[in-house]
């Protein structure tokens, strides 16, 4: 029985396949009947080429297909196999966006405490002006 599937190629962490009609019971990486097609998954953008005309030839013959094969053909008769995804937003992104809203709903209680503050404030100022200074007596003494 004919299978279309995957062979192997490339360096480690940086696999090519190759699309082929071979015997079922054969290795993995042994000899083939046919070349359909490659695919580079690890590449940016992700390379697939399969030959349509061959692939739907030799399915008619009985061959059967992998169900990787079944799915990167699908993908490849649909026009645009691998569609740029849409950014999400992270979880921190999404938390700091929640605060933000929340930050005007409080916002005027606030403002009523920065104009109780303001009379408290200049007693906290003549304070800490008065503190350095002498700080600064206290060192030339000794």
């Amino acid at each position: 029985m004919l299978k279309i599937k995957l062979i192997r190629f490339g360096k480690r962490n940086q696999p090519h396949y190759r699309v082929v009609v071979q015997e079922a019971r054969t290795k993995r990486d042994g000899k083939y009947t046919a070349k359909l097609g490659h695919y580079a998954p690890t590449q940016d953008p992700k390379i697939l080429e399969i030959n349509l005309e061959e692939y739907n030839k030799w399915i008619a013959k009985g061959a059967q297909p992998t169900d990787t094969v079944a799915s990167l053909a699908k993908r490849f008769k649909s026009g645009n196999p691998f569609p740029p995804k849409k950014k999400k937003p992270s979880k921190k992104q999404l938390a700091k966006a929640k605060q933000a809203q929340e930050k005007p709903a409080k916002e005027p209680d606030k403002a009523k405490q920065a104009q109780e503050k303001p009379a408290k404030e200049p007693d906290k100022a003549k304070q800490a002006q008065e503190k350095p200074a002498k700080d600064k007596k206290e060192t030339k003494a000794k």
